[in-house]
């Protein structure tokens, strides 16, 4: 992974099904949101993954640019067939989803077992 540096993301592998867990609990720096949209897209332009869990339990701040990746990964994991599921969001962080009704464009988890029972 050598988009820019260090890795944002830590990948555990449950079968054929993937887990990216935010290492960051502020994903609010443009480079930082770059880096992590860079290596969540790789996942499924580049490894070929089509069942993924983003796993937010240490996450406390996203900013509106971090959603706009998320938005674009939903669009990529649709188009390769794929499935994406979010889960361990915390309930300040939930009500953004909520409010900009992005509850209802991603699968909301409450944690990552029950993300992973959704496939």
């Amino acid at each position: 992974m050598s988009s820019g540096g260090l890795r944002r993301i830590d990948i555990d592998e449950f079968g054929d099904i993937t887990i990216a867990k935010f290492i960051d609990n502020k994903i609010l720096d443009e480079t930082n949101i770059q880096i992590i949209g860079n290596q969540l897209f790789a996942l499924v332009e580049q490894d070929g993954r089509k069942k993924i869990i983003l796993d937010f339990s240490s996450v406390e701040y996203l900013s509106s640019a971090a959603l706009g990746k998320l938005i674009t990964m939903e669009k990529k994991v649709k188009a390769a067939q794929g499935n994406l599921r979010l889960c361990s969001i915390r309930p300040e962080i939930y009500e953004v989803f909520a409010i900009t009704k992005l509850n209802q464009v991603f699968t909301i988890c409450d944690d990552s077992d029950e993300a992973l029972q959704s496939f």
